[in-house]
């Protein structure tokens, strides 16, 4: 859990603290949000519901998933005026969440990643979450996920309500680990333990494959590093005017596997987007490491495939994760009743996320994770212990899920792959880039 996050659950609802550095984004901002929100007073509409605005960054199958479990709470709340809007995933969405909430004027409800909590403001733009609110929709710290709800916290107060947990996962061909001899009796991959063990098991699958062994996402390759460096215990401390604590040797030792699975042919050098499925799809490599959201993709190829938790390769099974989450943009007005619904709202998507768990997502609610529904599910039942595994990236305003930290360092990490810098020559980049970022003032 961060430090700054504290899971003490205030009974009433927390006040927001005082505008201080935070309040920066005021006047040309805050006018921008009342302009590019489309948000109005709430009111209710001329039938007499309630209309309640939902922001989400969810495309694709998520946004199918999305779409369903909506359909599902209409049915259940007809009394709801539902008015649900997608926006490009990443900067953009989080753009239009903060221009949004600066002219105090946000949605009523809108989705996130738990490790953008920082760089959205608690406190300024978004509101407070009540826990015994919450709580009395079934909702509270007994029955949603403890590694997900300990991150939605900001200096004590709640901000954010988890939906599920994703993280890195490693995905097997079923054909070809079987032919590699790296399957065992109960046709599951066989456990590795250290990095020596598994590039062996990768040598025996490239035997198979006569190519690759294992794919992986070499254009944004920041995931895999966290992961190399956190099994190690590496942290990564950032501080201010362009102070961080980081291990270098841990770093050049995460650097070095990552620079050796391409340079040894075991994965490959340039691999990004649909490319990196589609090499476990077709039997170009036997492994994937790949965020559990991919199982949709590989699906709908028909290939035969499993998941299981990323392999313990410095002494466990950590791997980068994050978590959706919901959280309350900040309002000038806040309406109670329209409050009331949209924690009402948060809880049935909870409740009903074993229809958001088919796109390969853990849910957060445990009634649901440790349903007999989930347990059929497959293979997302097969990696549900990893959520233990889960670590997040390092706080700081830039940090998380399309943050610019990812952006700057996927540049100089690909190259460990592409073989166009040595690891030493990539750290010194990585730090320097550090430096840079921890120059720029936080925008809010």
């Amino acid at each position: 859990m961060r430090t700054r996050r504290s899971p003490s659950r205030p009974s009433a609802l927390p006040t927001t603290r005082g505008p201080g550095r935070r309040a920066v984004l005021g006047g040309a901002m805050a006018a921008a949000g009342m302009a590019a929100t489309g948000c109005g007073a709430n009111a209710r509409s001329t039938s007499g519901q309630l209309r309640l605005s939902e922001w989400n960054l969810f495309t694709g199958g998520d946004g199918l998933r999305l779409l369903e479990m909506h359909r599902q709470y209409q049915e259940a709340h007809p009394e709801i005026d539902l008015r649900a809007s997608t926006f490009d995933w990443g900067s953009p969405f989080y753009t239009k969440v903060a221009m949004g909430a600066a002219g105090g004027r946000g949605a009523d409800v809108a989705t996130a990643h738990v490790s953008r909590l920082e760089s959205l403001a608690p406190g300024q733009l978004l509101d407070p979450i009540d826990p015994a609110a919450l709580a009395e929709f079934g909702i509270d710290d007994t029955v949603v996920l403890p590694e997900a709800w300990d991150e939605c916290f900001f200096d004590g107060q709640l901000y954010a309500v988890p939906l599920d947990t994703h993280l890195l996962v490693q995905y097997y061909n079923l054909d070809v680990c079987r032919q590699a001899g790296v399957l065992g009796p109960d046709d599951r991959l066989i456990a590795t333990s250290g990095s020596d063990e598994f590039l062996d098991m990768l040598e025996a699958i490239r035997d198979v494959t006569g190519s690759l062994a294992l794919s992986i996402d070499t254009a944004l390759p920041w995931p895999v590093f966290w992961t190399f460096y956190r099994q190690q215990d590496g942290e990564l401390v950032l501080g201010e005017d362009g102070q961080f604590e980081m291990d270098d040797d841990k770093a050049l030792t995460a650097m070095e596997l990552m620079y050796r699975l391409s340079g040894e042919g075991l994965a490959p050098r340039h691999s990004a987007e649909m490319d990196t499925a589609a090499n476990v799809s077709n039997g170009a490599a036997g492994l994937m490491f790949h965020g559990n959201w991919e199982i949709p993709t590989l699906e709908e190829t028909g290939v035969d495939f499993s998941v299981t938790r990323f392999p313990d390769l410095f002494g466990n099974h950590r791997t980068r994760g994050d978590s959706h989450c919901y959280v309350l943009p900040h309002q000038r007005d806040r309406d109670p009743e329209v409050t009331r619904a949209s924690l009402e709202y948060i809880a049935s998507m909870l409740k009903s996320s074993l229809t958001w768990a088919g796109g390969g997502h853990i849910p957060a609610y445990q009634p649901v994770a440790e349903s007999e529904e989930f347990d059929a599910l497959h293979p997302q039942s097969e990696y549900r212990g990893a959520v233990e595994d889960i670590v997040f990236e390092p706080e700081g305003w830039f940090s998380g899920s399309a943050g610019r930290l990812q952006d700057e360092l996927n540049g100089p990490l690909s190259t460990l792959h592409t073989g166009t810098q040595t690891p030493e020559e990539v750290l010194t980049d990585v730090k320097e880039r550090l430096r840079a970022l921890l120059q720029i003032p936080a925008p809010v």
